[in-house]
């Protein structure tokens, strides 16, 4: 599994995805089986989904009961997406070796869990592809098509470092030289238990 788990196979599956979605409403193949593939591929699924909508939201022209519906379901779409952020890095632990007492006491940790970097990848993938569209968009001024294409170069640069810094922080999790803490983020807007406008007391 660790060998499948890597930049590489990553962007593979990314890329695939938001190529297939905007050429034939295909996902895109198929994904290496697992829990951890299993989110990785929803995560994805749902970035597209809120790219589009993203997009949708900024229509002008349009009743604004149209927009405040899009927006619910962005709110919506958000939260299942940093809920699958969550489900990949809860795969991933599963695993990865089982730690000591005492390498959970000295191990560093980092800043970002795998599955936080795994969004991140699949947004890059969405603006490559766009951006790519725009570096080659009929009509467009050869400026416009000169600044997309500098973008464009900018944001595969960025990929490629993320995938680095990806791919050594998977090493460095199977390896025992730095462990997984899974960062909860506990999104209280969704929750009607928590948010005050969702159960009736509207204080600030």
């Amino acid at each position: 599994m660790q060998d499948n788990i890597n930049s590489s196979v990553i962007t593979g599956i990314h890329k695939g995805i938001v190529e297939g979605l905007h050429s034939s409403a295909d996902a895109g193949g198929s994904v290496p089986a697992g829990a951890f593939f299993s989110a990785l591929k929803e995560n994805m699924l749902s970035n597209y989904r809120l790219w589009h909508l993203e997009d949708d939201a900024r229509m002008e022209g349009v009743d604004d009961s149209l927009i405040a519906d899009i927006k619910r379901r962005i709110d919506r779409e958000n939260q299942r997406r940093n809920d699958l952020i969550e489900a990949m890095d809860t795969a991933l632990e599963s695993l990865l070796p089982e730690l000591t007492e005492e390498e959970r006491d000295i191990l560093p940790s980092n800043t970002e869990t795998p599955g936080s970097a795994i969004d991140r990848m699949g947004i890059a993938a969405l603006k490559i592809f766009h951006m790519a569209g725009e570096a080659e968009r009929e009509g467009a001024s050869a400026e416009h098509r000169r600044k997309s294409a500098a973008r464009l170069a900018l944001i595969s640069r960025q990929l490629s470092d993320l995938g680095s810094a990806f791919d050594s922080l998977i090493s460095d999790l199977f390896g025992k030289n730095r462990q997984l803490k899974i960062y909860r983020q506990f999104k209280m807007y969704n929750d009607p238990e928590l948010n005050p406008s969702l159960y009736g007391k509207n204080k600030r």
